[in-house]
C-alpha cells in the first residue's frame, strides 16, 4: 500500500469517527446537560465551578452516553488522528520535519487519551467528593490536547498549502 493510500484510508476512518462524535455523541451529551458543553469541547479548559455545574446538570442518560459510546469513539479517534497526521507529515515535509512533527502528534494523542481517563474519573465520582485538583488536572489535559492538536493541524495545513503552491508553480513553468 502506498503512503498516499494509507493516508487517505486512515483519514477517512478518523473523519468518520470525528463526525459521529460531532453530530451524535457530543450534541447528545450537551442536550443531556442542559445545553452545557462536554469537557472535551472546552479547548480553553474549565474551572472547578464549571465542572460542578456540568456534572450536576448531566442526566444519567447523558453520563451513560459519555462513558459509553463517546469514550469508545474517543479511544479510537486520537490514534487515528495521530496516524493521519504522521502519514501527512511524511508526505509533505522532509524526513527531519516529519519526525519532529510526528512527536507532537504523538503528544496530542497522549494528552487526549489522558484527558479521557480523567474525564471518566470525574464522571464516575460522586459530585460531593470531586476535588478542585481532579478538575484542574483534567482541564490542563484538555488545554494541552487542544493546543497540540491545533499546532499539529496547522502544520499539516501549512504543508498542504506549500505543496499546492509548488504544484501550481510547476504547472505554470
Amino acid at each position: 500500500m502506498t503512503l498516499h493510500r494509507a493516508f487517505w484510508g486512515v483519514f477517512v476512518a478518523a473523519m468518520a469517527i470525528y463526525l459521529t462524535m460531532l453530530f451524535w455523541t457530543l450534541p447528545g451529551i450537551s442536550a443531556q446537560a442542559g445545553g452545557l458543553f462536554p469537557f472535551d469541547m472546552r479547548p480553553g479548559g474549565y474551572t472547578f465551578e464549571d465542572a460542578q455545574s456540568f456534572l450536576a446538570a448531566l442526566t444519567e442518560q447523558g453520563r451513560a452516553l459519555y462513558l459509553g459510546p463517546q469514550h469508545v469513539l474517543d479511544l479510537l479517534y486520537p490514534g487515528l488522528l495521530m496516524l493521519t497526521l504522521i502519514l501527512g507529515y511524511f508526505l509533505l515535509f522532509s524526513k527531519r520535519w516529519a519526525i519532529g512533527l510526528s512527536v507532537a502528534a504523538g503528544l496530542a494523542a497522549l494528552f487526549d487519551w489522558s484527558e479521557n481517563a480523567k474525564v471518566a474519573e470525574l464522571l464516575k465520582t460522586d459530585l460531593a467528593i470531586i476535588t478542585p485538583e481532579q478538575v484542574a488536572s483534567a482541564s490542563l489535559l484538555t488545554v494541552l490536547k487542544s493546543g497540540t492538536v491545533t499546532l499539529c493541524m496547522s502544520a499539516l495545513l501549512v504543508g498542504a498549502g506549500l505543496a499546492l503552491f509548488k504544484r501550481i508553480k510547476r504547472k505554470r513553468t
